[in-house]
């Protein structure tokens, strides 16, 4: 990311940043320190794949996720939430089996975000 807070594309400046916190599906605690970096290095992939995902802090708990995500006005706070919830939930199953015994075809249950704007000039 460049030193600038916003982010320049060809007909719009904008610093559009989102809190999501995803619980686990029933908050049931599976969030290990291994899942922990699993899901950082998912996420890490994700933003090179994504240009227009930027995680500026991610944190866990043992039943929850919380990702401060900056993003373009191109793309809905759903449809962000939806891609990163998708990529980390089968990349988790892949790599930690014993995340999916707990769980059927969703580690994640409803997001709920936080959405924020105002003007600067």
């Amino acid at each position: 990311m460049s030193d600038s807070i916003y982010i320049h594309n060809s007909h719009n400046v904008s610093n559009l940043v989102y809190h999501f916190v995803c619980p686990t599906k029933y908050r049931r605690i599976v969030i290990t320190e291994n899942v922990d970096k699993s899901l950082k290095q998912i996420c890490e992939g994700i933003e090179l794949r994504y240009d227009w995902i930027t995680f500026l802090e991610i944190g866990a708990d043992k039943d929850h996720v919380h990702f401060l995500v900056q993003s373009t006005p191109d793309y809905s706070p759903t449809k962000i939430i939806g891609t990163i919830k998708s990529i980390t939930a089968k990349r988790i199953f892949a790599e930690h089996p014993e995340v999916r015994n707990s769980y059927g075809e969703e580690i994640f249950g409803a997001a709920v975000f936080l959405c924020r704007a105002w003007g600067a000039t």
